[in-house]
């Protein structure tokens, strides 16, 4: 039997989550995310006006009647920075779910470790449901999980790249590890990539550019909504144990001895 997917306090259908940027028009956009089928949708503060609800706006293709809104403080370098864009987006809609994300290399678009827990632990204790943004490695994943954030978002590989999960095991190590959901956020480039992450263990995934990008957007956001429901069932149902030899598919126990001359 599967767990529910909480975040938060409040249950979801859906495991994905995708952002709503890099789209070429406002149409492609509403299609591609009611085709993944997610229920929670990112949004930068400092890219999107979130105050403008008039035809043709986010609000207006992507109701909040229909969506969890989860804003981000995408593009900014420190706590203090992020600090200010989250809690500009509470006074803008109320949203106290918020993603953490402090960039510490405008190249590879890694997070900035030591800002990040810095920005963690304020947002937690000014109120905030935080989903926090961080790299693969495990002992900051459990400390994120220590200061009371809601999810830890380990990245698959840099934002936008595409690469794949580059280290599984660490992957692993931290779904298996934590008790707040686990998503995989960022670096994810095909369906492939959203099945493995779920079948390391992880509770959801978070991406955009795999859609967004995609030469058919539409067709790819729906590839990833079954990419990530026949992964998180492979890891419900146990993958057969690994070895070096084969093993014949049919027992050979009580089959008839072939005829001698």
């Amino acid at each position: 039997m599967d767990t529910s997917f909480i975040i938060a306090g409040k249950t979801y259908r859906s495991r994905l989550l995708v952002g709503t940027g890099k789209y070429k028009d406002s149409a492609e956009t509403k299609a591609a995310i009611e085709a993944s089928g997610a229920e929670i949708i990112t949004v930068a503060v400092r890219r999107i006006d979130l105050a403008k609800k008039d035809e043709g706006s986010l609000h207006d293709i992507l109701p909040e009647t229909h969506y969890t809104y989860l804003p981000n403080s995408a593009a900014c370098y420190t706590a203090a920075e992020a600090v200010r864009t989250l809690r500009l987006s509470r006074e803008l809609g109320g949203w106290g779910l918020v993603k953490l994300e402090v960039i510490g290399d405008k190249q590879t678009l890694y997070p900035d470790i030591p800002e990040t827990l810095k920005a963690a632990e304020i947002l937690v204790k000014d109120g905030f449901s935080v989903m926090a943004y961080t790299d693969d490695d495990p002992v900051t994943a459990k400390r994120l999980e220590d200061l009371g954030c809601v999810a830890v978002m380990p990245l698959a590989s840099p934002i936008g790249s595409g690469l794949g999960i580059r280290n599984p095991e660490n992957i692993r190590k931290i779904a298996a590890q934590l008790r707040v959901p686990v998503l995989v956020d960022a670096g994810i480039g095909t369906a492939s990539d959203a099945c493995v992450a779920m079948e390391l263990g992880c509770d959801g995934v978070l991406l955009n550019s795999a859609i967004a990008k995609a030469k058919h957007p539409i067709q790819m956001a729906s590839a990833m909504k079954y990419a990530v429901i026949a992964g998180r069932n492979a890891w419900l149902a146990g993958r057969m144990e690994k070895q070096e030899l084969a093993s014949a598919s049919s027992p050979l126990e009580g089959v008839l001895p072939a005829k001698t001359a």
